[in-house]
């Protein structure tokens, strides 16, 4: 019989997972929405696996050439940002094959409607139509197999993200009740300021990578002068105030930026403003991020000039998610009665 991992204790060391696709732009809203929170929780308590998602990019047609530059792109930027290899797991999806093993697994035990009434698969497949593929369907399972691989207790996503994880947690619960306990159920942790930053073009829209517009994102490698450039032209109102309200979604959204960049309180950040235009606003804002920004920038040219450390990073951060995930797998072959002879 093969050996069988148990997951961890429910009172045991903060375990996080989080996953990143490699594609576009990384911009200020996944800065501030996922990487500076990622950072936060690299701490002595807390085991972090941090994953490059390329399996997900995939589930829309990617250049190969491109999807690999993209995918050091990223694992170098997160480096940069303060991710650290001594105390997070970083690594990229695709090369820790339970991962696929576990997604199919999994997707012999996720009724169809609960994949069918997805908010972002039936968005995406009305676009997509008849080039919608099967693997877009079964993403969350994918993304399911990624966080229970790992056994973690918190799981840091978007809001849009949220449904996601509940299906996620579901998918759990509905195998431990099949074959016995075997996946501890994750909680999500959603960041209190500035978990969604949205577009500067149209704040009522959240920033996205794919976006087509220029000017919709701050792009996390984006020179000063194209930020200054970029914020200039960023949605406002007519209202000529400057507070923390969501009715004034441009300004709110501005502020949010700010407030994420600089740290400073609500109040304090109003009484700065007050009396003063949205001209004054877009310039602050533009000076906090370029200064945010630039011990990124300066560490990510270190990194992104050295593809050989980068790959050897990666490739230590698989084998240390490999021997955790395998565990797992062991477990879930024994619980559903896949191989014979022990596996």
């Amino acid at each position: 019989m093969s050996e069988v991992a148990t997951k961890p204790a429910a009172g045991g060391p903060i375990r996080v997972l989080s996953g990143i696709q490699p594609t576009g732009n990384l911009h200020i809203g996944n800065y501030i929405g996922a990487v500076t929170q990622w950072v936060a929780m690299q701490q002595p308590d807390s085991e972090n696996f941090y994953c490059i998602v390329d399996l997900h990019a995939i589930t829309v047609p990617q250049d190969p050439k491109e999807l690999r530059k993209k995918t050091r792109e990223v694992a170098a930027i997160l480096l940069a940002a303060g991710i650290d290899p001594k105390r997070s797991v970083l690594f990229v999806q695709s090369q820790v094959l339970a991962h696929t093993e576990l997604a199919w697994i999994l997707s012999c035990v996720t009724p169809y409607g609960w994949l069918a009434r997805m908010t972002q698969f039936k968005d995406k497949s009305q676009k997509q139509r008849e080039d919608t593929s099967a693997g877009l369907l079964t993403y969350p399972v994918l993304m399911a197999a990624d966080i229970l691989l790992y056994q973690a207790s918190q799981v840091p996503v978007g809001e849009d993200q949220k449904q996601h994880l509940e299906l996620t947690r579901d998918i759990a619960m509905r195998f431990n009740r099949m074959f016995g306990e075997t996946f501890r159920i994750p909680e999500p942790r959603i960041l209190d300021v500035g978990a969604r930053i949205m577009g500067l073009d149209d704040p009522v829209k959240k920033m996205s990578k794919s976006e087509e517009n220029p000017s919709h994102a701050v792009n996390l490698m984006d020179p000063p002068d194209v930020i200054r450039r970029k914020f200039q032209r960023a949605t406002t109102d007519s209202l000529a105030t400057i507070a923390f309200t969501e009715e004034q979604a441009g300004v709110f959204n501005l502020l949010t930026i700010y407030q994420s960049f600089t740290g400073q309180s609500r109040e304090a950040i109003e009484a700065q403003f007050a009396g003063r235009g949205y001209g004054d606003l877009k310039k602050a804002v533009a000076e906090a991020v370029i200064e945010g920004l630039k011990p990124l920038q300066e560490r990510y040219a270190v990194f992104a000039k050295d593809p050989g450390q980068l790959d050897a990073l990666l490739k230590e951060g698989a084998a240390k998610a490999s021997a955790v995930a395998n565990r797992t797998i062991a477990t879930v072959w024994e619980r559903v009665g896949l191989g014979i002879g022990g596996g």
